[in-house]
């Protein structure tokens, strides 16, 4: 038995596929994934993008990033899926150091700190507007005092 390790793979899948069929492109790769023993960490769609240059006379590709942790022994079985799978364009796959893993894990925790404190800051707005001579009020606005309106 060997090591389980850590590694991200990015494939890009033929775009000119109908959805399903992209769809069923990417089941077969995490199914593949965890037939030889991977357990798959996060799986990421990007959707359709344009590519830089054109690979295989295409000119689109439909991005996937999936993360996993498979022993080492089968990561050569992996790649040959990848190369042999017609419908994947390119693949990179790399092992996650663990300090890249620390920094992820910390940035994703700063952001939603982040998130928190702006969700915060705007609990209820209250927005004052001149008090405007108008038989007719809007029904969303409150009269406080005479000088201001509140709108709720």
């Amino acid at each position: 038995m060997s090591v389980k390790r850590l590694y991200e793979t990015t494939f890009v899948v033929n775009a000119a596929l109908e959805d399903n069929d992209v769809e069923t492109v990417i089941h077969r790769v995490t199914d593949y994934l965890e037939n030889h023993g991977a357990t798959i960490v996060e799986l990421s769609k990007w959707g359709r993008k344009r590519l830089m240059y054109p690979i295989k006379k295409k000119f689109n590709g439909y991005y996937v990033y999936v993360a996993y942790e498979i022993p080492t022994n089968a990561l050569s079985l992996i790649e040959r899926f990848f190369i042999l799978e017609e419908n994947v364009l390119r693949h990179l796959t790399v092992i996650l150091p663990q300090k890249l893993r620390d920094y992820r894990a910390a940035r994703t925790v700063h952001a939603s700190m982040q998130e928190g404190a702006k969700t915060a800051a705007i609990v209820d707005p209250v927005v004052i507007v001149p008090k405007v001579i108008d038989d007719e009020l809007d029904p969303l606005v409150d009269v406080e005092d005479d000088d201001m309106l509140i709108a709720e």
